[in-house]
């Protein structure tokens, strides 16, 4: 029992600075991804939410690409496909391809997020608004938006987890993130495959796990914020 204990430990020590430089690299792209995604995704939320035709149109066309379309697929396009269409701008190397892709991938969901939260809002608090003499920029970023934000954040965290779950696919153009990291370390050590494996896997869950926390907090004081507010008025 006792070798078998330091058998592991032995292991894990020197395994575990291999799986933490991974885990930095995961941190890193997917924390960009996560901002970059965001924004990109609210954005096109917002615009959408506004019902320009061929605008909406196009959006739409974007989103359902994105969202009915494996990652894989998606990521074997940014990196192989469009860098071989002798465009200079679209010669990406592996990072720069991994993270556009995750970047797109996230802006998608955050995307349809944003316009459901926006249109749950009530249509009496459009007219009430107008009532008041705002005109439509004033009254979704003072009435709207704010509603919609308690809306948001839940299923927000939801997509953040997908993506750092996703970075395990960007491997496969060579970025030695998490999971890159554990499969060369099997390598090495093919009869501690499962024990690896474990150890990626709470890696994983130790970094996911906050952010479903933190996003159940901040739901909690926006939604108490709001409900401040709305009882003053």
């Amino acid at each position: 029992m006792m070798q078998t204990l330091n058998t592991y430990y032995d292991v894990t020590l020197t395994v575990m600075p291999f799986l933490a430089r991974g885990f930095v690299e995961t941190l890193r792209i997917s924390f960009a991804s996560i901002i970059a995604g965001s924004l990109l995704g609210f954005t096109i939320g917002l615009i959408r939410s506004y019902k320009v035709p061929v605008i909406n149109v196009l959006l739409g066309a974007y989103i359902h690409f994105l969202r009915g379309t494996p990652f894989l697929v998606q990521l074997y396009l940014f990196y192989f496909v469009l860098p071989n269409t002798n465009v200079s701008w679209l010669s990406w190397d592996s990072q720069t391809a991994a993270f556009i892709t995750l970047t797109v991938y996230t802006s998608s969901y955050v995307a349809e997020i944003t316009t459901g939260a926006i249109k749950s809002v009530a249509r009496e608090q459009w007219e009430a608004a107008a009532a008041i003499a705002l005109n439509r920029y004033q009254t979704m970023r003072l009435v709207i938006l704010p509603q919609a934000l308690r809306l948001i954040i839940q299923p927000m965290s939801g997509v953040y987890v997908i993506l750092i779950k996703s970075t395990a696919i960007i491997s496969v153009v060579g970025i030695a993130e998490l999971t890159r990291q554990g499969e060369q370390l099997i390598i090495t050590y093919p009869n501690h495959l499962l024990y690896i494996y474990s150890l990626i896997a709470v890696i994983y869950f130790i970094y996911c796990y906050p952010v479903l926390r933190f996003a159940r907090w901040l739901e909690t004081k926006v939604r108490d914020r709001t409900s401040a507010a709305s009882s003053s008025a």
